[in-house]
């Protein structure tokens, strides 16, 4: 993957979102030009998924270097390159670093996920994870 962004009309070379929040309003655009109406329920964990990708990245990655969103035949592939090439780990739950709240995210991504996959990138690694379609008439 090359840094930058590639979202539904393939701005390649743009600086990636500086928050998650700017990272959801991406793939929200993304998702407005869906051909089906997709259920709310899909619609919140390809959000969720995003958030919780995207945060991982700045919070235990270094910083995002890169997010693409590419619309699939059966879901959203959302691919987020990171500065660490250390692959995430699930923890128990409330075993936050210096006593913070945490390690709810990893595990929350790979359920609502139908596939994830961690590749290494040159400066670090990408992780992408496809979230299913739910239409709204299925």
């Amino acid at each position: 993957m090359t840094e930058g962004t590639t979202a539904a009309h393939g701005t390649a070379g743009a600086p990636p979102p500086v928050s998650a929040a700017a990272a959801r309003a991406l793939v929200r655009q993304v998702l407005a030009d869906h051909p089906v109406p997709l259920s709310r329920t899909a619609a919140n964990d390809m959000l969720l998924v995003t958030s919780e990708l995207v945060t991982n990245a700045f919070r235990h990655g270094g910083g995002l270097t890169a997010f693409r969103v590419t619309p699939e035949a059966h879901g959203l592939r959302i691919a987020v390159t990171d500065r660490s090439p250390t692959p995430p780990v699930a923890r128990a739950p409330g075993d936050g670093p210096r006593g913070r709240p945490g390690g709810f995210g990893w595990p929350l991504v790979q359920r609502l996920s139908r596939s994830v996959t961690i590749t290494p990138a040159p400066a670090g690694k990408t992780i992408e994870a496809v979230v299913a379609y739910g239409t709204a008439a299925g």
